[in-house]
């Protein structure tokens, strides 16, 4: 089969999945259905192996959202990819991702939960690694062994969950929540979620693994792998509302979101700087998620993932074209050359910011009136405005780099708009980053919400927007045409770019040395001490006895005789004595 026809097939499969979920989940919206299946796998005596899906309209709008990104981002892979000897592949590992997913989002089980758990990490190292090189095996180990911590802590609440009659943690969450002891579920959960959304301390895989695909990092950062924590945090909200878990969690996500933002101003790889965005807003979902806010973080997951597959749509484009040069200093003045594809990362960045009327600013604009209108501290309070301010910020420093500005790019170039396949993916997205917030807001808060502000805190939103933006020209201008500031405060600006030191720190600081300790351990015990005084020594035994009787079987009478009166002798000599 040729890889169009497999491409094409994906996509319409997909595509069409999507949209008939989409009415089923509207339909469920409407009348508030709800349904539980079950399916009995097998049953041996007493014990039944039972299979659960969970289908309310909750999960069926995030899988019709999951399936139209996946079933764009193919179609966009088709031309992206094309130079690709295994594209054939690459096409079945990002279906066999999305599988997993799906897997994650209607099981209401921690087993079938572990399946898609595990299924989205396994197959994000392959991806990870899919260019076969030094950079992309470290980020893809950096990335399995960080998620490794969530999978083990995920199995640990399974086992916990032997105190209860079932797995299926649906029907017992609301006990849970009365139960002190079963709040170690919730902490281990919250764990798992913060492993799989790159909370702080586990935030440094998520830029490491743009080693991947330009495609994979679009369908990663906007609907699946990093939005699974999310997700799982969602379904379990009523065990961290109003509780200590729930404290540590919006101070935790509330520093993801600052230094993501941080880091996002010092950054120049085009690619990383998208990352962190999507730092920062997984900061932002789990914060309002820990004020008790399910339902809000659900609307921004699925905002975010449209504008930010756009995004990365839209770098991959100008990556594609600037021959795979990902350093936004060599770029510049490309509205001129490659104005849809400028135009569609300019709604993109505008629907980050939370510009009016697009996607972004629907959900993002309600949650941080719905902060300012809630009991936070100080410091929860400014972490939000700030961070919102930084988005901006970096938003316009991309845009003053890349788009406008100086054309630094060598004057033999191919940079043009005619990769019409990736511009059809693009287009789909586009439509729905400009429309999609107002259809979600229309329908998941189909009463409006009353927020009743004083005219200081309704106007400071768009005052911290206006100054991250002016701040992100004025620092880009001052850095590309005059001196760069940043380098008179050296060790704070290393500080800052470099995640606060993370990436150090979850490598030869964190598994660095605990693995060539277990190494040492093994050495000295498992394969030494152990070995020694164990089963090397029974082995040593065992087969001096072995050829000892072998030796007396295989000799002749005589032996036996001259042993029979030695035997004899001693006895008798015993006896005398």
């Amino acid at each position: 089969m040729s890889v169009i026809s497999i491409c094409l097939i994906s996509f319409l499969s997909l595509f069409s999945l999507s949209m008939t979920l989409f009415i089923f989940s509207l339909n469920f919206l409407i009348y508030d259905l709800v349904y539980f299946i079950e399916w009995e796998l097998i049953s041996l005596q007493s014990s039944a192996i039972v299979m659960t899906f969970l289908f309310d309209w909750m999960s069926l709008m995030f899988m019709s959202f999951v399936l139209f990104i996946s079933s764009l981002v193919i179609f966009y892979s088709k031309e992206y990819m094309a130079e690709d000897p295994n594209i054939n592949r690459f096409i079945l590992l990002v279906l066999l991702f999305v599988f997993s997913m799906m897997m994650l989002i209607i099981s209401p089980n921690l087993i079938s939960i572990l399946l898609g758990w595990d299924g989205l990490g396994l197959v994000s190292y392959c991806l990870v690694i899919y260019f076969q090189n030094v950079k992309s095996y470290n980020a893809g180990m950096l990335t399995a062994l960080s998620n490794r911590i969530g999978d083990v802590a995920l199995l640990l609440a399974i086992a916990w969950m032997l105190n209860y009659g079932s797995w299926n943690y649906i029907f017992y969450i609301e006990m849970m929540k009365n139960d002190l002891e079963m709040q170690i579920i919730g902490g281990l959960v919250i764990l798992a979620a913060m492993t799989k959304s790159a909370q702080i301390p586990f935030s440094s895989w998520l830029p490491a693994a743009m080693a991947a695909p330009t495609p994979v990092s679009a369908l990663v950062h906007s609907s699946t792998l990093v939005t699974a924590g999310v997700y799982l945090l969602i379904r379990f909200n009523i065990l961290f509302s109003e509780t200590m878990l729930g404290n540590i969690l919006l101070l935790l996500a509330g520093l993801t979101m600052f230094m993501a933002g941080l880091g996002a101003n010092f950054e120049f790889d085009l690619k990383k700087i998208i990352a962190l965005s999507t730092l920062s807003q997984l900061g932002l979902m789990m914060s309002i998620l820990a004020m008790g806010f399910p339902k809000l973080a659900f609307f921004h997951l699925l905002t975010h993932a449209l504008f930010k597959a756009l995004l990365f749509m839209c770098a991959g484009a100008i990556i594609h074209n600037m021959k795979n040069s990902q350093d936004i200093r060599d770029m510049g003045c490309l509205s001129s050359h490659m104005p849809f594809t400028t135009s569609c990362l300019n709604v993109a960045n505008l629907a980050l910011c939370g510009m009016p009327f697009l996607a972004g600013f629907y959900s993002k604009d309600l949650i941080l009136e719905i902060v300012s209108l809630s009991y936070v501290n100080m410091f929860s309070f400014f972490l939000y405005f700030f961070s919102t301010g930084l988005t901006v910020c970096y938003s316009f420093r991309l845009v003053f780099y890349s788009l406008t500005g100086d054309f630094n790019t060598s004057s033999l170039h191919c940079l043009n708009d005619e990769a019409w396949t990736m511009s059809k993916g693009m287009s789909g997205l586009l439509i729905m980053a400009v429309i999609g917030g107002s259809m979600l807001s229309w329908l998941i808060f189909p009463s409006p919400s009353m927020i009743c502000l004083p005219p200081l805190l309704k106007f400071l939103t768009i005052s911290v927007c206006l100054i991250g933006g002016f701040s992100g020209y004025l620092v880009s201008n001052i850095s590309l045409y005059f001196s760069n500031k940043s380098l008179n405060i050296y060790f704070p600006s290393i500080f800052m770019s470099s995640m606060w030191f993370m990436p150090s720190l979850s490598t030869s600081g964190s598994v660095f040395y605990p693995l060539f300790l277990g190494m040492q351990v093994i050495k000295s015990f498992d394969q030494g001490w152990s070995e020694f005084f164990g089963g090397q020594q029974i082995y040593k035994l065992m087969s001096f006895f072995s050829m000892f009787n072998q030796f007396l079987q295989n000799n002749n009478l005589k032996i036996y005789l001259m042993s029979f009166v030695l035997w004899i002798i001693i006895l008798v000599s015993l006896l005398i004595l």
